[in-house]
């Protein structure tokens, strides 16, 4: 599929204009700081998304103003007293140290372990952390894309888990590879469920045209419910989008 993209200014915001072989314009306003992305057809000039993005200039900014409100979590530094999210629900972090195993251990509904060695500095805590987190996405994901696969009738030729600075997951529609961005395990799972439908459904339809909204709607009827939330829960303190 053709693509081809570049930046244009409107009244003093910067949009990302996709031109992409669709029939219909779409814009869009991501968190977490309002970024704006315009999804053209190929033969749409800049004039006529320029006019497009002024017709909705009121719109965007009360969306803008909604991720500006949006609660973030300070860095992370795995010391006792943090809060830490798996899957939605709030943790409170008590750091142990000691020859034990490294490992990481939710003790009730509301206190979180992190066994570590003696003198262990905020990287390696971290790591033992983000090593957790990763098998319990895993574990989440696993099974939820072999249901969703066997639903909606696709199969990815691979798909893994990474850190990602721009979105909550991707699909490589010619290669029907998909990726999930591992801060996922700290979502509610609805939220989580909403992305491996919505790459899933990548692999049927490469872009947001109507018929990608179309597929979404057939397969998971409240994904902007679940789109919502998941565009609302705390952000991390890094640029986690979607």
């Amino acid at each position: 599929m053709s693509t081809d993209d570049n930046v244009i200014t409107v009244n003093g915001l910067t949009v990302d204009v996709v031109r992409k072989d669709i029939k219909n314009l779409h814009l869009g306003v991501y968190p977490p700081d309002g970024r704006v992305r315009v999804a053209a057809p190929l033969n749409v000039s800049d004039e006529a998304v320029r006019l497009a993005v002024i017709g909705k200039l009121a719109w965007i900014r009360r969306q803008r103003e909604k991720f500006t409100k949006q609660p973030r979590q300070t860095d992370r530094e795995a010391v006792t007293g943090e809060s830490h999210y798996v899957f939605g629900r709030r943790y409170r972090l008590n750091v142990f140290e000691g020859e034990g195993p490294q490992q990481v251990v939710l003790r009730t509904k509301t206190k979180m372990e992190l066994h570590v060695r003696p003198g262990a500095t905020t990287e390696q805590r971290l790591a033992v952390l983000d090593r957790w987190y990763r098998r319990q996405l895993r574990q989440t994901l696993e099974p939820m894309l072999n249901e969703w696969q066997t639903k909606i009738g696709v199969e990815p030729t691979f798909w893994g888990i990474k850190r990602m600075k721009t979105k909550w997951g991707s699909c490589n529609h010619n290669d029907a590879r998909i990726w999930l961005n591992a801060e996922l395990a700290k979502k509610p799972m609805p939220c989580i469920e909403y992305i491996v439908v919505h790459e899933l459904v990548h692999l049927l339809e490469p872009t947001h045209s109507e018929r990608f909204v179309e597929l979404m709607g057939n397969a998971l009827p409240d994904w902007r419910t679940r789109r919502d939330q998941l565009n609302s829960s705390p952000l991390a303190n890094e640029t986690w989008t979607y």
